[in-house]
């Protein structure tokens, strides 16, 4: 291996350099193409995206009328000036002159255009980044010595265990292009390119490691023990690139988290033995983020040794410590169904210790989305939204005295008949978004299967005869697929008849509202072909089609929504006992 391209172990980082990128306009940004190849660039005051893209024009022979630079949720027309320093942009080929040979750009390359970047290099300046800049450092000088990193084979997507100088695994590298389905996946999980509807479809391809990041970020002081993450550019010949011909140190954007030596995972070992506190932080972080994918597999189990009296014969070990990782499938963009391994566990089932609702009556969404706009800013104004739906829903259900348990059942769906029905919060989400369109005095929401959707919008194409219909009600969410259960806020309430009724009338509303959707979802029904299943995954609720003071809106209605809601589920518990209820620990 040439190791003369290995300089430094990251640039860009430090305080004087930030604040003299401040005084003199200059910040550093990395272009993604779609094919996951990456460029450094240096931008100046008066740089413009015209003036980027002609640069890209001379590196990637992608003509300037052929291509759009995106920033996040922004496509740059002209104006950069909302492009802060370290930020990763995409490139993307338009859609009628797309093409799957877009060339990979390896070191060689970026040095012709003043890439002169080492190895690796952080995105972002936050102080919660200091144990990840050890790291890298570790890393650099292991790789300077010829200390490889090693390809991790279990998975969906591309990997990589690097290490010290010891040969110890120090950190695990998980380049955005090689997720599934994206361009340069090692285990031929291919086909889509960067941007687009991925694994799920409310998460796009390349932009679960920005997910990684943000989970750390928002586990304040430790609290779930999720490892330190970052997001990094890093070069290395180890990366797959699907183009065999081409030969190089390539350049990738990625995730990199500090790898924690554990014994097993939980799906290695029985539940029973993990602390309740343990299980209740992690949980707690999952209901914030919508984790759609916490499942044993991602929690590892590290035994914790007690030494007594430094006798090593006598060294026994006590209980266990959880390690959540693997947070690519958070902060979707709409409301879907998350999964929580948790849910029946036994110590889901305790009440909150004081701590617990201490750390949680202090939670801020507002000013936690604020500190992911300034440390994550690529991140999508969508996933912040859901961010502070479940943050609010956590600190009203916790007020209301329920425990883990029940707040992951009201945010999961339930399958009938072969169907997808939304969960209860969804429900409560749906009442809401109804009273924000009463009071903007909207009287009638037309549905169509004419209606022309954005494709970002991840809505499935339904064929349709051309005779047409049209149902006009009051019926203020994109309805997804699969009957409501009205079921569940059909009980009558007996503690509190006010409470009762309440709960009642959002029934009765609900239920007038919803039949129609349900009778148009069944004639959509009637033009499926035999045998076709309806579809899962669909979104009852989209958060980023409301503009912002619409959104202000909704959230004042849904917290008054949610209350009845709340009242009804712990009122149920009489009649409802949990698995694992009577467990003591």
């Amino acid at each position: 291996m040439a190791l003369a391209v290995f300089k430094t172990s990251y640039h860009g980082n430090d305080t004087m350099e930030v604040v003299k990128q401040k005084h003199t306009g200059r910040r550093r940004v990395f272009v993604q193409t779609e094919s996951g190849c990456v460029l450094g660039m240096d931008l100046d005051r008066n740089d413009n995206a015209h003036m980027v893209k002609r640069r890209l024009q001379i590196a990637l022979n992608v003509p300037i009328e052929e291509s759009s630079l995106t920033f996040g949720d922004m496509v740059l027309k002209n104006d950069l000036t909302a492009i802060r320093n370290d930020s990763p942009l995409l490139l993307t080929r338009n859609l009628i002159h797309r093409s799957s040979s877009t060339p990979c750009l390896s070191v060689r390359d970026t040095q012709q255009h003043r890439d002169q970047s080492g190895p690796i290099e952080i995105l972002g300046h936050s102080a919660s980044f200091l144990r990840t800049k050890e790291i890298v450092n570790e890393i650099v000088k292991a790789l300077k010595i010829g200390v490889d990193p090693i390809p991790v084979h279990g998975g969906l997507g591309g990997a990589y265990y690097f290490r010290n100088s010891n040969g110890e695994s120090v950190a695990i590298v998980k380049p955005t292009d090689e997720e599934p389905f994206a361009p340069n996946n090692p285990k031929g999980f291919v086909g889509k390119a960067l941007g687009k509807p991925g694994l799920k479809r409310s998460i796009r391809v390349g932009e679960t490691g920005f997910r990684e990041v943000a989970a750390y970020l928002l586990d304040h002081d430790h609290f779930a023990n999720v490892p330190p993450t970052a997001l990094v550019k890093i070069t290395h010949s180890i990366f797959n690139v699907n183009e065999r011909w081409k030969k190089g140190h390539f350049s990738k954007i990625a995730s990199l988290q500090q790898f924690i030596r554990h014994d097993f995972d939980a799906s290695d070992h029985g539940t029973s033995s993990f602390p309740v506190s343990a299980v209740h932080r992690i949980g707690i972080l999952d209901i914030r983020i919508f984790n759609t994918d916490r499942h044993a597999g991602n929690l590892l189990v590290k035994r914790k040794v007690v030494d007594n009296d430094n006798d090593v014969e006598n060294v026994k070990f006590g209980e266990v410590e959880l390690i959540p990782i693997d947070h690519g499938l958070c902060l979707p963009e709409s409301l879907e169904d998350p999964y929580f391994e948790w849910i029946h566990w036994p110590q889901a089932s305790i009440p909150f210790s004081e701590d617990e609702i201490e750390y949680i009556e202090a939670l801020d969404p507002f000013h936690d989305s604020e500190m992911l706009r300034n440390e994550v800013p690529m991140i999508r104004e969508a996933c912040l939204r859901v961010l502070i739906l479940c943050t609010v829903f956590l600190k009203e259900a916790v007020g209301f005295g329920l425990c883990l348990g029940e707040i992951g059942e009201m945010m999961s769906r339930e399958f009938r008949r072969g169907e997808e029905e939304p969960s209860e919060l969804e429900v409560v989400c749906m009442e809401a978004r109804r009273l924000v369109t009463e009071s903007e005095k909207k009287d009638v929401f037309v549905l169509s299967p004419k209606t022309q959707v954005h494709e970002d919008s991840f809505l499935f194409e339904i064929e349709t005869d051309d005779s047409g219909f049209e149902i006009s009600s009051v019926v203020p969410f994109q309805f997804g697929f699969g009957r409501n259960p009205l079921c569940k806020l059909e009980e009558t309430m007996e503690e509190d008849e006010n409470e009762a009724e309440d709960v009642s009338n959002l029934s009765m509303r609900l239920k007038k509202n919803l039949s129609v959707g349900c009778d148009y979802v069944k004639s959509w029904g009637g033009q499926r072909s035999a045998g076709e299943q309806v579809p899962a995954g669909a979104s009852f609720v989209k958060v980023a089609e409301m503009e912002e003071e619409e959104w202000g809106v909704f959230l004042e209605k849904f917290r008054e929504v949610v209350k009845p809601a709340l009242a009804r589920r712990k009122s149920g518990r009489l009649q409802r006992n949990r698995l694992g209820s009577s467990c003591r620990f």
